[in-house]
């Protein structure tokens, strides 16, 4: 089959046509060219540019009328209720996030509706994938979780396509910088940060390293938390004291920069985690090196997982209640979709932290 750059003619033709219809180039009701005109256009058979139809027309984004010619449908004014609700989250079967989804589909399946579940790993190229495929499906509303929303969106284009065609979103944990304003349901996590830094001060610690994800909203949050806390008690704020880390080296890098504060002679006496995965890996490195939590050094989490609750040492962390956070997003959505304005919402925006005290943290 001929191919350009690796993938089929009738594909990139397909991509490229379904690309100007989710911009709004080809807008509904609006007649594309001919077939004889593709052609000449991206230089292919006419037998290359039906396939490419085809699959648009299967997809329901076009559609053949004899003797006219081929339309692009339009979605938004024809759209039927589906009773499917599509959910992108950055993950799906660990840490905190089966709950979350647990509670999203309590409500939606109280209701009648259907989940269409899609992950991103937390990369803003596959949600752009995701945003793409059910666009071309039959939905009546999406619940997301922004991937790295700390860094500016790099695909608007499929947010406005979702506006554009009346199809409602809500985020879920944190929203894009130029996002701000749409519907969301997040925690309070700079009261989080505060609340289990200002604990460990109360505690006689004042030499706490804090390890902080710097590209979603959450680790911005958290680091603003520590910050407050720190000032309030007239602490000062130490950058060098202050681990970041990205989503690609979550795994290594909080760890590794313990390990090398410790070979350095740095200064700790408690360790303020990004979440309770990083703190039960700080753990181990301590544990590792000599080091005794919380007798010399005491750590705390985030999320008040089932890592925080069932591992060896049960974490000092912060309440993140799950499948609520999940279930207010789902009520918002169905407000949404019943057209309800925020005036009118009954589902509050921002959830309140709590502490929970576990036996991670000594008093110094």
């Amino acid at each position: 089959m001929t191919k350009k750059n690796g993938r089929a003619k009738y594909y990139v033709l397909m991509e490229s046509l379904k690309q100007d219809i989710t911009d709004g180039k080809i807008k509904p009701g609006d007649r594309i060219p001919s077939e004889n005109r593709l052609s000449e256009i991206f230089q292919v058979s006419r037998h290359t540019v039906r396939k490419a139809l085809s699959i648009l027309e299967n997809e329901g984004l076009l559609e053949a009328s004899h003797g006219l010619g081929t339309f692009c449908t339009d979605r938004a004014r024809n759209h039927s209720s589906s009773h499917n609700i599509a959910v992108i989250t950055t993950y799906i079967s660990d840490y905190i996030f089966p709950r979350l989804i647990q509670g999203m589909d309590k409500i939606l399946t109280e209701k009648g509706y259907s989940i269409i579940l899609k992950n991103t790993g937390n990369s803003q190229k596959n949600e752009a994938r995701a945003l793409d495929d059910i666009l071309t499906k039959n939905i009546d509303g999406l619940i997301i979780e922004p991937s790295k929303s700390e860094i500016f969106c790099r695909h608007m284009h499929l947010y406005e396509a979702m506006d554009r065609l009346r199809i409602p979103y809500v985020f879920i944990q944190g929203t894009y910088p130029q996002m701000k304003e749409k519907p969301h349901i997040i925690m309070d996590d700079v009261q989080g940060s505060y609340l289990v830094t200002k604990y460990l001060i109360e505690l006689g610690h004042n030499k706490i390293i804090g390890i902080f994800k710097i590209d979603d909203t959450q680790g911005a949050a958290r680091h603003k938390g520590y910050i407050r806390a720190l000032t309030e008690a007239d602490i000062p704020y130490d950058p060098d004291a202050v681990i970041t880390f990205h989503t690609e080296d979550r795994d290594t890098k909080p760890s590794a920069m313990i390990a090398d504060f410790i070979t350095r002679g740095v200064a700790m006496d408690a360790i303020v985690c990004y979440n309770d995965q990083v703190a039960m890996d700080v753990i181990k490195i301590l544990n590792l090196k000599g080091i005794r939590v919380p007798e010399d050094v005491s750590v705390t989490g985030y999320d008040n997982s089932l890592i925080a609750q069932n591992g060896p040492i049960r974490l000092t962390t912060v309440s993140h209640p799950k499948e609520y956070l999940g279930e207010m997003a789902a009520e918002l959505l169905l407000e949404k979709i019943q057209g309800i304005e925020d005036a009118d919402s009954r589902v509050p925006r921002v959830v309140a932290p709590e502490l929970i005290i576990g036996e991670s943290c000594k008093k110094r």
